[in-house]
């Protein structure tokens, strides 16, 4: 009898607590991810994701579920500017490397116009998953060695983005404001 390799295991343990979004959705999701990010590079999926280092690929669909698991290599400093994810959730995973996560909220200025306030900030090492939910506002950057991360969301985000659910904001002078 074959042995399941991690990923197997993770998609297993997602698709067997799938239901609506709540905390222990949540907290499955987390633990698999968290799981995932923790298998050895002798995993011969993982050993070609660590060869190839693709930006991004694709690693599992849910055909009735719909969610979506991804791998991608991040270069040193790729910052990806703060955004949310509309109605969807993610579960970022880092395999390898470290990445920062930066939260914000959403503030209206004094003269009407949208800003953002940071909250915190994350480093995420190996083996660490954070989920972040509908409206989440975020940013990552790979740090200095860069990052194999895993993103899980619970939809395909090309859709978010299509239907101009998605959020993104730029950084004039004057601080953050929503991109239009």
């Amino acid at each position: 009898m074959m042995s399941q390799s991690t990923l197997d295991q993770a998609l297993a343990t997602i698709q067997a607590a799938w239901r609506p979004l709540d905390s222990d959705l949540i907290g499955a999701c987390l633990r698999a991810l968290e799981q995932l990010a923790g298998a050895t590079v002798s995993e011969p999926w993982l050993a070609e994701l660590h060869e190839r280092r693709p930006a991004s690929t694709e690693l599992a669909r849910h055909p009735e579920h719909g969610f979506v698991l991804l791998a991608h290599a991040e270069p040193p400093g790729l910052y990806r500017p703060p955004h949310d994810h509309g109605r969807a959730w993610v579960v970022y995973a880092v395999q390898s490397g470290a990445m920062e996560v930066r939260t914000f909220i959403r503030v209206m200025d004094a003269s009407g116009l949208p800003r953002l306030i940071q909250r915190d900030s994350t480093v995420l090492g190996p083996g660490e998953a954070r989920a972040y939910l509908p409206g989440d506002i975020h940013d990552t950057r790979a740090l200095d060695e860069g990052a194999l991360q895993f993103r899980f969301t619970e939809r395909d985000l090309r859709a978010e983005d299509r239907g101009g659910r998605m959020a993104r904001y730029d950084r004039p002078q004057d601080g953050w404001s929503i991109a239009l």
